[in-house]
C-alpha cells in the first residue's frame, strides 16, 4: 500500500514562504535601537548570569525557544501560565514536568520593564535569549531581527500534535518540519541544538533497552540510572556525553558511533536519507554552524506577529 506524502501541496508552500517574507520585512536588527537601546545588553548579561550558576541553564533556553516557535509560531505563547478559564502549553506532553527558564524570561523582563515599560516582548526575549545562550556555549551567532508582539492565546493542542517526540523517526521528524515550511536540512541542523542539554530517563528508556541500533556499551552504561521495570523517570543522562555543556558538532560524532540517546536522534543516522548530512556535520563544524545559525533565523520568522497584531505583555505569563 502507497504511503500518502507528507509534502505540503505547492500553493501551501507558497503561501508558507510569502507570509515569512512579509514578516521578515517588518522585523529589523535595530528594532530597539531608539526605544529601548540597552534592551540586548541587559539580556545578553542576565542570560550570561544565568548559565555561569546553571550550565544547563543554556539548553533549557534554547528548548524553549524551539517549543515556542513550532507551537503557533515565535509569539511566547508557551510562557502563558494556566488559568481558571485558559489552558496554556505549559502542562503539554512535551512540556510538561521537562521545560525550564521561565525564571530567567521572567528577571529580563522585569529589568526591561524598569528601563523601557512596554517596550520589548516577550517573544523577542525569547529569541534573543536563545541566541545568547548559544554563543555563551561556544556555538556561533547569527543577525538577530526583532519587532515581534506577544500572542494572546496558546495551544495545547497544537503543542501535543505538533512538536517531534523523542521516539519520532526520521519520516516523522521531516514531517514536521516540512509542515512549518523548514527543510530537511534545517531539521538535522537544528536537531545538532542537542549537542548541549540532558534529557529523562523516561524519554531514553525504551532506546537503550529495546533498540538494536544503539552502541552496546553506550546502552548499558545508561541503564543503571534508567531501570528497565520503570521509576527514576526524571534521571537526566547528556544528549552528547563527550561535551554537554558545549556547543560543537559532536553529537554528529557519537550518531556515527550509534550513540544517539533518544530514538529521534539516531533516526538521523540509520541508513536514511540525512546520513550524508550527519558525516558532514561530523567532520566540518563550520558548516554545522552556518547551516543551524541559518535554520535558527528561519525558526525565528515563522508566525510572527507584528503591527497591530498581540500585544506587548507586562508580564510574560499572563495577557495583559
Amino acid at each position: 500500500m502507497a504511503r500518502a506524502s507528507t509534502r505540503l501541496p505547492p500553493f501551501l508552500l507558497l503561501l508558507a514562504a510569502t507570509c515569512a517574507a512579509v514578516a521578515n520585512a517588518q522585523l529589523s536588527e535595530n528594532y530597539y535601537g531608539s526605544s529601548c537601546p540597552a534592551a540586548l545588553l541587559t539580556i545578553r548579561t542576565t542570560v550570561a548570569t544565568a548559565v555561569l550558576l546553571d550550565r544547563r541553564m543554556g539548553a533549557s533556553l534554547l528548548r524553549l525557544y524551539f517549543h515556542d516557535c513550532f507551537v503557533q509560531g515565535c509569539d511566547a505563547s508557551v510562557l502563558l501560565d494556566d488559568t481558571p478559564s485558559f489552558t496554556g502549553e505549559k502542562g503539554a506532553g512535551p512540556n510538561a514536568g521537562s521545560l525550564r527558564g521561565f525564571e530567567v524570561i521572567d528577571r529580563i523582563k522585569l529589568l526591561l520593564e524598569l528601563i523601557c515599560p512596554g517596550t520589548v516582548s516577550c517573544a523577542d526575549i525569547l529569541v534573543v535569549a536563545a541566541h545568547d545562550a548559544v554563543v555563551h556555549l561556544g556555538g556561533p551567532s547569527w543577525t538577530v531581527l526583532l519587532g515581534r508582539r506577544d500572542a494572546t492565546t496558546a495551544s495545547a493542542s497544537l503543542a501535543n500534535s505538533d512538536l517531534p517526540g523523542p521516539n519520532s523517526n526520521l519520516n516523522d521528524l521531516l514531517a514536521a518540519f516540512s509542515k512549518k515550511g523548514l527543510s530537511s536540512t534545517d531539521m538535522v541542523a537544528l536537531s545538532g541544538g542537542h549537542t548541549i542539554g540532558r534529557a529523562q530517563c523516561q524519554n531514553y528508556r525504551n532506546r537503550i533497552y529495546a533498540d538494536t541500533d544503539i552502541d552496546g556499551t553506550f546502552a548499558a552504561s545508561l541503564r543503571g540510572d534508567c531501570p528497565q521495570g520503570g521509576g527514576n523517570d526524571g534521571n537526566l543522562a547528556p544528549l552528547d556525553a563527550s561535551s554537554p555543556d558545549y556547543f560543537d558538532n559532536s553529537y554528529f560524532s557519537g550518531l556515527l558511533s550509534h550513540r544517539g540517546l533518544l530514538h529521534s536522534d539516531q533516526a538521523l543516522y540509520d541508513g536514511g536519507s540525512t546520513d550524508g548530512l550527519v558525516r558532514s556535520y561530523a567532520s566540518n563544524n563550520d558548516q554545522f554552524g552556518s547551516d543551524f545559525a541559518a535554520a535558527m533565523v528561519k525558526l525565528g520568522n515563522l508566525g510572527v506577529l507584528t503591527g497591530a497584531y498581540g500585544e506587548i505583555r507586562v508580564n510574560c505569563r499572563a495577557v495583559n
